[in-house]
């Protein structure tokens, strides 16, 4: 290869694809690869991509596996969830928000370890590539990217376990042959798309969902919790304080429980194409509810309209890769500046894969009962002032109205 690669940083799952990479690295550039693996509360068991690192060579020293599990949600699914992003409507973005932590660890090491070049395993089709590569040039503006998918010759997945099997690489049984669809999986979510989910007109099969009872079979009974948010963040539920990674975590287990955050998606990926995914985000269903449960009680009503307008561009910008951009640092002030007063609790209802808020209650309310009730208000609100409120708001109908009469 033209450019001389000493030492790269791969994001690593132990997987068929990155290991393929890894050996293909190694080859390619006879370079030096360190493997990162990050633990984002994907439920999967880790070591075992360390015993495969080392298998293939990976000096120990420089194999890292990473719990970033409290970082992800507190510094990312929750600052995202502040600002209520969802993309095209409906996608909570769980893999768009992983990228930006992935990619920030592995410049990380690359600076800890003197490496010229940073990995990753995602295809040349996907959003994957952009978000990765995005977040390592704005936090590296120099560093080499290595692509493999836009480089290699290996264009199947049949290519990739001759591969493997050429060079003594394990490859786990259920990978043998085509792989009926592909996942991707975190704490906030996990996405599935290819072969059996291709064609948009047929129903998923009820096999391909992993973190969600069928609401169907869900239980017969709906259950009633509270969350309760202190500036725009979950802090506790049902009245336990918990860090930001327990309380998603628990949630999921409530979503998983009752059938809650199936999605099935035809998006505009950034590279142009339209593809079909089917999320399953349990815990970030219910919490995003509950968030704009608790909002609706404690935002002014200019705030949370232009809450709302902004919302759509925001989660554009997580989708298309652009954590690191000044403009959605500029998004996430005014998102902060307005949570300063979301504190209280929402109750909420959930039954067979519905998330239904049914309360809602805070110490900072906007919400005057006195205010607002049919009843004899006291004096609270002269209704006499609606009038010239009313024909103040006409004034240019009327006029318009006579001229085109």
């Amino acid at each position: 290869m033209s450019d001389k690669i000493n030492k790269v940083v791969l994001a690593f799952s132990g997987g068929l694809d990155t290991s393929v990479i890894l050996k293909w690295l190694q080859q390619t550039y006879g370079c030096e690869v360190i493997t990162f693996t990050a633990d984002l509360g994907q439920g999967e068991e880790l070591e075992p991509a360390r015993a495969k690192a080392e298998l293939m060579g990976v000096k120990p020293e420089h194999i890292f596996i990473d719990d970033l599990r409290e970082e992800f949600v507190g510094d990312y699914v929750f600052p995202m969830m502040r600002a209520n992003a969802l993309y095209e409507g409906l996608y909570l973005l769980g893999t768009s928000i992983a990228r930006p932590l992935i990619a920030k660890r592995q410049i990380e090491i690359a600076r800890k370890l003197g490496a010229d070049a940073v990995s990753h395993g995602a295809t040349g089709k996907g959003n994957d590539q952009v978000r990765f590569e995005l977040g390592y040039y704005a936090l590296q503006p120099d560093i080499k990217v290595i692509a493999p998918w836009r480089e290699w010759d290996l264009t199947s997945r049949t290519a990739l376990i001759a591969f493997a099997e050429q060079h003594q690489i394990p490859v786990p049984k259920d990978k043998r042959g085509e792989s009926p669809f592909s996942t991707d999986a975190n704490m906030l979510h996990t996405s599935s798309e290819g072969k059996v989910l291709e064609d948009p007109w047929e129903e998923v099969p009820d096999y391909v969902y992993s973190r969600t009872v069928n609401p169907e079979d869900a239980p017969d009974a709906p259950e009633f919790i509270t969350i309760d948010f202190e500036r725009g963040d979950g802090v506790a539920i049902n009245g336990v304080g918990m860090s930001p990674a327990t309380l998603l975590e628990t949630l999921n287990d409530y979503g998983r429980k009752h059938g809650i955050g199936r999605l099935d998606l035809v998006e505009n990926r950034f590279v142009g194409m339209k593809s079909r995914g089917m999320y399953e985000t349990p815990g970030g269903t219910i919490y995003h509810l509950a968030h704009r449960g608790i909002e609706q009680i404690t935002l002014d009503r200019g705030a949370a309209h232009l809450k709302d307008e902004l919302a759509p561009r925001y989660a554009e910008l997580i989708y298309n890769g652009f954590w690191f951009s000044p403009e959605r640092e500029m998004l996430q002030a005014a998102i902060d500046y307005s949570q300063t007063k979301v504190t209280g609790t929402v109750r909420l209802k959930l039954y067979k894969g519905g998330v239904y808020v049914v309360g809602r209650k805070s110490p900072n309310t906007l919400y005057s009962e006195k205010v607002v009730t049919f009843e004899d208000d006291a004096g609270a609100y002269d209704q006499r002032d609606a009038a010239g409120f009313i024909k103040l708001n006409a004034l240019r109908l009327r006029l318009l109205g006579r001229r085109d009469a």
